[in-house]
């Protein structure tokens, strides 16, 4: 079977997570990829632990896999050749360093272009290459802050809060990903390469969605409703007798169908309660009711029941229970992998799913400059002397 990548060589100049994420998702669907990394130290998330497993931390571990690991000391003037070489050789460069970086060492686009025309040549940063805060570092977590992201997350009463993973890189590297192919498909029918400029911020103010529509349409900024949803009601956490779960009422309909469930009929036609509008409106009157009705039954009752007459709901579960879900189980959400030095290693599998050309496993997470021999010698021709002497020098 053909990956849809097939063929695609992908240098990764990125480290952390939004680009090593959109690179691994690019290498599930069997691109090549060369991650290049510092001799020594490599991806910084290498060193983000505990957990690590045999010396590999498991954050590395959650982006990585699918690639290649070649160890190039980039500031040297023998290992921007090397790169230059490998980009000579590659579809797509993608990169996060700080604006300017690379072009200051002779590896920015325009240098890149001139001896690779056709390459697609991505760059993230916390805030693009164009603004007056183009120059300012950016994580995740300050980017949540400053897109607006937190001002509406967290408990009414409470402190802004971010999401509990770092959800602004991950969408970066999934935008990344969609104008990477995207470019790739106009390079088909053009035959040129061009340049791609993402942000974080960007990214994050592309997420607010609905929350950010609704202000731009009543000019008002959101309120913090903890898990409640500001636009719909009932939609939040309720604690059964036993656990937390969580309950979506979506329609009128499906209003009805809980009042029923619960044994409260007359809720539904209740005038403060019968449609949603006047739930969201009413909702400091009916949320104490169903706080009550919700912790008088099991969640399992509770569950089952709403499931039973379609209605969104679901228990609150820790790691272990989402992933010994039969349904995630099905899905193949989770893979093993044979590691060099971890042996059987379990990682968070693709959710993109195929007909004809499925996501294939090839290769786990790489050992620090795993390949950086073999990718020399069968990209660029070195000769095992070479190798060993770039080695002795310090490039590799």
């Amino acid at each position: 079977m053909t990956a849809p990548l097939a063929g695609i060589r992908v240098l990764d100049l990125s480290r952390v997570l939004a680009g090593p994420y959109c690179t691994m998702i690019l290498g599930d669907l069997g691109a090549e990829v060369i991650k290049v990394e510092r001799p020594g130290e490599g991806d910084d998330t290498r060193h983000w632990g505990p957990p690590f497993a045999s010396g590999e931390s498991a954050y590395y571990l959650c982006a990585n896999r699918n690639k290649k690991s070649v160890t190039v000391d980039m500031k040297t003037g023998k290992g921007k050749a090397l790169l230059r070489g490998l980009a000579e050789k590659s579809d797509v460069l993608i990169e996060n360093f700080r604006v300017g970086a690379l072009t200051a060492a002779g590896l920015g686009y325009e240098g890149i272009r001139r001896i690779n025309p056709r390459i697609v040549y991505c760059s993230i940063t916390g805030f693009g290459q164009t603004g007056p805060w183009k120059d300012l570092p950016g994580y995740d977590f300050i980017l949540q802050a400053m897109s607006g992201l937190m001002s509406f997350t967290g408990e009414k009463d409470g402190e802004p809060m971010k999401v509990g993973v770092a959800i602004v890189d991950l969408m970066a590297g999934l935008y990344a990903a969609i104008a990477i192919l995207a470019a790739l498909r106009e390079r088909d029918e053009s035959g040129k390469g061009q340049y791609l400029d993402l942000s974080l911020l960007d990214a994050a103010v592309s997420m607010l969605a609905n929350v950010g529509s609704g202000y731009l349409v009543s000019g008002e900024n959101p309120e913090r409703h903890g898990n409640a949803h500001p636009n719909i009601v009932p939609y939040q956490v309720f604690r059964a007798r036993d656990r937390y779960i969580a309950v979506g009422v979506g329609n009128d309909k499906q209003w009805k169908n809980l009042c029923e469930i619960a044994e409260r009929p007359e809720l539904a036609s209740d005038p403060r309660f019968s449609t949603n509008p006047e739930r969201v409106r009413n909702r400091a009157d009916l949320i104490p009711i169903l706080e009550a009705l919700f912790s008088s039954r099991e969640s399992d009752f509770w569950i089952r029941e709403l499931w039973k007459e379609g209605i969104p709901a679901g228990p609150i579960n820790t790691m272990d229970q989402v992933f010994s879900a039969p349904q995630t189980r099905a899905r193949g959400m989770e893979v093993e992998m044979d590691h060099p030095s971890i042996g059987t290693v379990r990682l968070i599998g693709s959710p993109l799913r195929f007909s004809r050309t499925p996501v294939r496993y090839r290769l786990p997470p790489p050992l620090l400059g795993e390949h950086t021999a073999s990718v020399l010698k069968d990209l660029l021709g070195l000769t095992e002397e070479e190798i060993a002497r770039l080695s002795e020098e310090g490039v590799l």
